[in-house]
């Protein structure tokens, strides 16, 4: 960089932490420290009052691509909570199919 730029760092930054279900969505946006880590936003966010009763993650992430609790954030990451399958994405294809009296 030349000596009159500098690459400007914020100071804050601004996240989504989002969990879905089949019928709803949970969707809550924060502001953090543009230090922070994923499990930050998510403990900021508020979202744990809302989720399911004992519900862990199976996985999380930040725009479809899986990361660490403790993986840092940038300015608008949208962090996706992961819940278990409910059926097999195959096996669910075939009981579709079977109803509509296709091949399975």
């Amino acid at each position: 960089m030349s000596e009159g730029t500098s690459a400007k760092v914020p100071e804050a930054i601004r996240v989504e932490v989002v969990y879905a279900e089949a019928r709803r969505q949970i969707v809550r946006a924060t502001t953090l420290a543009a230090d922070a880590t994923v499990r930050l936003a998510i403990d900021a966010s508020g979202i744990r009052d809302e989720l399911p009763a004992g519900f862990v993650p199976v996985a999380i992430g930040i725009f479809g691509r899986v990361v660490a609790a403790d993986a840092p954030l940038r300015d608008g990451d949208r962090i996706e909570l992961y819940r278990a399958l409910v059926i097999d994405p195959m096996q669910a294809r075939r009981r579709r199919a079977q109803r509509q009296g296709g091949r399975a």
